[in-house]
């Protein structure tokens, strides 16, 4: 959401800063998430569930909920949350959104804009959704920071055993591309399988594999076609489909930038 035009928010009217009562519980839905959902926890402390996994929550968790997500969420009665929720919907593709959960680090910034922007709703307010849109799009950009900048304490602090760890993760998922080159891989798809975020897997990838995720693939792809065309009697036009090529002549020419031949030249 780091390139998203503030006019592209859509605000919803379902957004306040509450303190839950004792008997307070969020059942689960009915139906998934329509639209996201960023949800704060000022204080307290409680339990979490987002698509089955769940989280122990307290003050400075933080979760964006995106449409199709299910969730539920318990508190302890002898300590009750106080949580900020805002809904709101995009009008555009959205790139770069933020992770799912989070612990704020800066509280007393990521804190002020909420308050600003609840604040703008309390009453009737001039210029209310305009001032809206942009304090979102801060809050947005604040959590995309966040993210960041504990992405690079990860690979700057990151001590010997975890990355022995996290070698034999991308390798698992460079052997996953491998034996697999026919499935529509996405970056966003691996990262979730190596329980990463999509920037510092690509960029693990790229640094431990030597290719990027995307090229790799393609490599993947293409090693295969030539073990199908020489060894397995197909056609270059059964070879594509099998590897996921809906396009042939795609298909041929990534073929000959990888071999420097034509696939028909190879069967």
């Amino acid at each position: 959401m780091l390139y998203l035009n503030p006019d592209n928010f859509i605000l919803k009217p379902a957004l306040a800063t509450i303190h839950c009562e004792p008997n307070w519980k969020w059942r689960k839905r009915d139906a998934p998430m329509p639209n996201y959902d960023l949800f704060y926890v000022w204080n307290g402390e409680g339990t979490l569930w987002l698509n089955k996994k769940p989280y122990k929550i307290g003050k400075g968790h933080c979760f964006l909920f995106k449409p199709g997500d299910w969730t539920e969420a318990t508190h302890n009665p002898q300590n009750p949350l106080v949580l900020t929720y805002i809904h709101f919907d995009v009008e555009s593709n959205v790139k770069l959104i933020p992770s799912s959960h989070r612990i704020i680090k800066n509280r007393i910034a990521f804190e002020s804009l909420l308050s600003q922007y609840v604040r703008l709703f309390l009453v009737e307010t001039f210029g209310a959704e305009i001032e809206g849109k942009l304090i979102l799009k801060q809050i947005m950009i604040h959590l995309l920071r966040e993210e960041y900048e504990q992405e690079e304490e990860k690979v700057q602090d990151e001590p010997e055993d975890v990355s022995n760890n996290l070698l034999e993760t991308i390798l698992e998922i460079a052997n996953y591309i491998q034996q697999h080159p026919g499935k529509t891989h996405t970056i966003e798809s691996l990262a979730a399988r190596a329980n990463l975020s999509p920037r510092y897997f690509s960029k693990k990838f790229k640094q431990i594999v030597g290719h990027t995720v995307k090229s790799y693939i393609v490599y993947s792809r293409i090693k295969r076609a030539e073990h199908l065309l020489h060894n397995c009697g197909m056609t270059v036009t059964e070879t594509a489909y099998a590897l996921g090529y809906n396009d042939l002549h795609f298909f041929s020419r990534q073929f000959k930038q990888y071999t420097g031949k034509n696939p028909s030249e190879i069967r």
